[in-house]
């Protein structure tokens, strides 16, 4: 019997690889990429929901205590022994799909000597890891100047600090610390958000954080420093783009997330004036909080797409998702305004 010739799908004009054409590792670039460049994934609540619009989180009030006088009853509301305890709940709405998309000519992947889906599969995941970082931070720094819906603590801002000098930055997180503690936030899992120039000035300006003699825990030789006063340290360069907004509350582009207005502005989205966080000179601010500051509903995680679109002699690539962030618990944010 004679041999058939196949149409080879992965290679081109029937001839060389076989694979050629074949879409390899584009999604998993995007999902490593994002995985890497995120830094707020871990550091708040996420909840996932399989359909809907909204997902709630309730929230509930403190008991209190008190010393029984033998014979009164204890139901009769009068004396004072029953709690009442209060409930309120919290909603986060789901965005629009937030993408990042790209179209690679056939001709042109033909032409090329180099591949570049790996390349574009890479900045699509750090597209969506900085607009995912952003909006989160955003939502932290609007937890750390709001109130709670049952009259509890409210957001703490820490000012006047020094955020130049490493122990300027040091005695700022004491201050956090020392903050979250007045307002009974949870001590696991702690964390503050640093610049890349603070976070390096604590390594190398005078070693006071790192410092074993006084119980420091870091790293010179692999540049990293892992907490300060019980509080994990994180450096971003998604901070410095959120700072550089500066007063971004007139912003009528918060398209798709304008279903969550966390600065009660409505329409505004994430947006708000982050003018604050900017000093004089070169000082900045920073957030810190606890896991229960904000909240993240996830409807569509992290998903990717492509097509060879015949009529456009090319291949779509998507990344996106849909998501929605929102305050939670103010009383475990904290912004850190420089002097």
């Amino acid at each position: 019997m004679a041999d058939t010739t196949a149409s080879r799908l992965g290679q081109v004009n029937a001839t060389g690889d076989v694979d050629s054409l074949f879409l390899k590792v584009f999604s998993g670039e995007i999902l490593t990429t994002f995985e890497e460049q995120n830094v707020m994934k871990d550091l708040h609540m996420v909840r996932t929901i399989s359909s809907g619009k909204t997902a709630q989180f309730p929230v509930t009030g403190i008991a209190e205590a008190n010393y029984h006088t033998v014979g009164e009853d204890i139901v009769d509301g009068s004396n004072g022994y029953l709690s009442t305890i209060k409930h309120a709940e919290r909603t986060i709405n789901i965005d629009d799909v937030l993408i990042a998309s790209t179209f690679i000519a056939n001709i042109d992947e033909l032409k090329n000597h180099y591949d570049v889906r790996s390349i574009y599969a890479k900045e699509l995941g750090k597209a969506l890891a900085k607009r995912f970082d952003i909006a989160t931070m955003k939502t932290l720094f609007a937890a750390a100047g709001g109130t709670s819906p049952i009259g509890g603590n409210s957001g703490t801002e820490v000012s006047g600090a020094t955020t130049t000098t490493a122990s300027g930055l040091v005695d700022s997180l004491y201050a956090v610390a020392r903050s979250l503690d007045e307002k009974d936030a949870p001590e696991d899992g702690r964390f503050a958000i640093l610049t890349p120039s603070q976070y390096y000035t604590l390594l190398t300006a005078d070693n006071v954080a790192i410092n074993r003699d006084n119980g420091g825990v870091g790293n010179v030789a692999e540049g990293s420093i892992a907490r300060v006063a019980g509080i994990n340290l994180f450096k971003s360069n998604h901070l410095d783009s959120m700072i550089g907004l500066g007063d971004a509350s007139a912003d009528a582009s918060a398209d798709g997330s304008a279903n969550n207005d966390v600065f009660g502005a409505a329409g505004a989205g994430y947006n708000g004036d982050f003018s604050a966080l900017s000093g004089t000179a070169s000082a900045k601010g920073f957030l810190a909080g606890t896991k229960e500051a904000i909240g993240t509903v996830k409807l569509l995680d992290l998903a990717t797409e492509s097509e060879y679109q015949i009529q456009r002699q090319g291949t779509l690539f998507v990344a996106k998702y849909a998501m929605g962030h929102g305050v939670l618990r103010p009383e475990c944010a904290v912004k850190v305004i420089p002097a």
